[in-house]
């Protein structure tokens, strides 16, 4: 019997999740509890619509021809690995049909458990790149930020790149909160410490989700925070090495070579 997961919503034509023009599948569910989360009606788990991996892919599947060369099939959330097994049984079928797979997440249900590493195996041998959304660098920050560490997060970058799998880095940028000079220069640290990263994004901080607090009934814990400058922006990028939307080289190899790391 196929897996079933829970859906959130769907975007049939997004161009800013991966290479290419691809359909996104946002799955529904998240336990962190972000500050400037902008999809807070995505947090409850175990809702939403429920599909098989089946039915979900033949859905997708239908839009191939806009997706070309460089585009295929996203899937992020909420958050995408709390539902790992369905994930690994969609982006499954994919592959069969040759279809580029890119999972995004924020990493918080890894972990370095036995049991779970051997499922979270299965599901990186069918998943081309991994969007990984680096928050904070210092562990405290990061809790006070969203709830929870990040020292599985940035386990789950090094297990990434110690097994040869391609990952873009993203960092959202809100002034006075996590645009802090020694903070973004760990971050720089920690990616050039990774073999795999082929590209680094700074995300501004918006506001585009404010009303979905709003209609929730939940307090919004940033009412004071500002949208970035493009200044600011292009400083946290400089601190990075970047250059927006530039990849990167990292520690042992190039976008070109990954595959051999």
């Amino acid at each position: 019997m196929s897996t079933k997961g829970f859906i959130h919503s769907f975007e049939s034509f997004a161009l800013v999740d991966g290479p290419g023009v691809r359909y996104c599948v946002f799955l529904q569910g998240c336990k962190m509890r972000c500050k400037y989360c902008h999809n807070p009606e995505t947090w409850a788990c175990d809702c939403g619509e429920e599909w098989t991996a089946e039915d979900l892919f033949k859905k997708v599947f239908r839009y191939k021809n806009y997706w070309g060369k460089d585009g295929g099939i996203t899937v992020s959330g909420g958050e995408a690995l709390l539902q790992l097994d369905f994930v690994t049984e969609f982006f499954r079928l994919a592959k069969a049909k040759g279809v580029h797979t890119t999972l995004d997440t924020s990493a918080n249900p890894f972990s370095m458990d036995p049991e779970y590493l051997a499922r979270f195996d299965q599901l990186m041998e069918v998943t081309d790149l991994f969007m990984l959304d680096i928050k904070e660098m210092d562990d405290e920050k990061h809790k006070a930020l969203t709830g929870h560490s990040n020292a599985n997060i940035l386990a789950m970058a090094q297990y990434l790149s110690d097994h040869g799998k391609e990952m873009w880095i993203r960092h959202v940028l809100v002034p006075d909160l996590t645009d802090d000079e020694k903070g973004l220069q760990d971050l720089a640290a920690f990616v050039r410490s990774l073999k795999t990263v082929s590209r680094v994004e700074i995300l501004p901080y918006h506001t585009l989700g404010l009303f979905k607090w709003e209609n929730l009934g939940i307090d919004y814990p940033l009412k004071d925070a500002r949208v970035p400058t493009e200044d600011e922006v292009k400083r946290a990028e400089a601190i990075l090495g970047i250059e927006k939307g530039e990849t990167v080289q990292t520690a042992d190899c190039d976008s070109d070579a990954l595959k051999g790391c």
